[in-house]
């Protein structure tokens, strides 16, 4: 087995206890990693490989144990991997100086956490489509067997990591609507991961907003809040944010008022492109 040891920076404030809290309690992802003695154990697909990442901090300092990368490729592409997934490159102090009266609480409490984005959008893409509609139990439920259908297990001291599948292999299973017990949303899942196949992820991280949106409306099963859900869960894109009930009532604890969506957009509008990393944070500290 290849193993290499690396070092990442991250851009202070970084506190990634505040990660391994948020990873610790995300239940989209529940079971799909291993945290403790400050360490997250996370097996992640690479190139067509699975590979095991272990990681842990001090200060801004990051520090990267790989398994399986075999060349200088797959270990860049890993390294990216993990620096995306963690956002290790988010500059949180303008942020913070956006904060209002009741949001500084808040700042306070998750001083220096970076959001902590899905595994890779094309993750953030499946979990949208099997989501819709779905008691949280079930979806989870759902995405577990698709993990454990395409068999992305990486054994490492006699524990068996698991890996979401990427698009290639759901594109390859023939019984996906068996696999994750629903025929409609096998069709779109299969329809998103073949379209999925003709875009870049770089691209759609670099793109103008609006330009980037489109392409993800353009996966089957994909509308319009689940594009933006994508655009800040899965590509660290905070341009726009949701404004369902979850977040009307986390702001409302927050400012300690009843808020419609109206009054929501008008309280995130001081944060201009920040406004989903502050429903993220609203939503974090629930």
């Amino acid at each position: 087995m290849t193993n290499s040891e690396h070092h990442l920076t991250a851009a202070a404030p970084f506190d990634f206890g505040m990660s391994l809290r948020f990873v610790g309690g995300f239940s989209p992802t529940a079971g799909e990693q291993r945290i403790g003695d400050g360490r997250l154990v996370k097996a992640l697909r690479v190139g067509g490989e699975t590979v095991l990442a272990e990681v842990s901090a001090s200060g801004t300092a990051v520090q990267v144990r790989l398994s399986g990368a075999q060349g200088q490729a797959a270990v860049a592409a890993a390294l990216d991997r993990i620096r995306f997934f963690l956002s290790l490159d988010d500059e949180l102090e303008e942020f913070y100086a956006l904060a209002d009266d009741e949001f500084r609480p808040v700042v306070e409490r998750l001083y220096g956490y970076h959001q902590v984005k899905f595994s890779s959008p094309w993750e953030n893409v499946a979990w949208a489509i099997l989501s819709q509609r779905t008691p949280r139990a079930v979806a989870v439920k759902a995405k577990a067997a698709l993990i454990e259908a395409t068999g992305n297990l990486f054994e490492a001291d006699g524990i068996l990591h698991p890996a979401f599948p990427d698009a290639e292999q759901v594109v390859a299973l023939d019984n996906l609507a068996e696999v994750i017990g629903n025929v409609r949303k096998a069709g779109y899942l299969q329809g998103a991961a073949r379209r999925w196949l003709d875009l870049s992820e770089t691209e759609l991280r670099q793109a103008p907003y609006e330009e980037a949106k489109e392409q993800l409306l353009s996966l089957p099963g994909i509308g319009p809040w689940s594009a933006m859900f994508v655009m800040i869960r899965g590509l660290g894109r905070t341009d726009e944010m949701p404004t369902e009930k979850e977040f009307l009532r986390a702001a409302a604890r927050v400012y300690g008022r009843a808020l419609d969506e109206k009054a929501l957009v008008q309280l995130s509008d001081r944060y201009g492109p920040w406004r989903g990393y502050w429903a993220h944070y609203l939503r974090a500290d629930s």
